[in-house]
């Protein structure tokens, strides 16, 4: 747990760094490294919900969109080769691919792909960083809290409603007072909003558009899926984590 919050907090604080040599906003670079380094385009969606509204706000969303769920299908590949070269036992691979790989889809292919065990660990380890989406939600909204002000007669609230009725609904199914039936029920219904929010973005947004950003983009999630996947492997061959 102590190794996912300081990866988490860790990629974000570097894409931040790394987005002003890049000429890019901190909106983006902090954005992109929230998406790579907790759950990939739900984390994008949430994240960007409570971060101010300008004219490359869109952009940035489909850039990180795309960027993530690329490199998350590339990352599932190669990763299960490294940790085979690299001789990791079950347990570690899946640390490292558990928190490494940006979507929770590819981490289980992923995990699953080398053993049922190193599955169960990515998995495991994966649900911790999805964990940790709301305090990251709640730190963007501290932190953009007044971009988002300006402008508006109304102080945002820094608890955001999406985020409440999310901590009531895990609380709520935590504690089984949800029928099984219905609980799948509203996962169906919310992969289903999830796809109509990013085709309606697809939508509003130009080729064009995209285009205009050029390379600097792509540079910057790349390096920070490399940051993170070095900053976890690191740890796991100095400290020798376990499960």
């Amino acid at each position: 747990m102590v190794l996912v919050v300081i990866g988490v907090a860790a990629t974000i604080a570097f894409g931040r760094i790394i987005a002003k040599p890049l000429g890019l906003g901190r909106e983006l670079g902090m954005l992109s490294a929230g998406a790579t380094a907790i759950c990939g385009v739900s984390a994008a969606m949430a994240l960007s919900a409570v971060m101010p509204r300008n004219e490359n706000s869109e952009r940035n969303l489909i850039l990180t969109v795309v960027g993530v769920t690329s490199l998350s299908t590339v990352t599932m590949v190669i990763y299960p080769a490294i940790v085979t070269a690299l001789g990791l036992s079950d347990s570690e691979a899946g640390i490292f691919l558990g928190g490494t790989i940006h979507d929770v889809a590819q981490v289980v292919g992923a995990g699953y792909m080398i053993s049922s065990e190193t599955g169960e660990a990515a998995t495991v380890v994966k649900l911790m960083r999805v964990g940790l989406l709301v305090p990251a939600v709640l730190v963007f909204s501290f932190v953009f809290r007044q971009s988002r002000a300006a402008g508006s007669s109304a102080r945002p609230p820094l608890l955001p409603s999406f985020l409440v009725a999310f901590v009531v609904l895990v609380i709520l199914n935590s504690t089984g007072v949800i029928p099984t039936a219905v609980a799948d029920a509203m996962s169906d219904i919310s992969r289903w909003c999830l796809v109509t929010a990013i085709a309606a973005l697809g939508v509003k947004t130009s080729l064009q558009k995209l285009a205009v950003a050029g390379w600097k983009p792509v540079a910057l999630m790349v390096g920070e899926t490399l940051f993170l996947a070095i900053l976890v492997l690191s740890a796991i061959l100095m400290f020798g984590f376990s499960f």
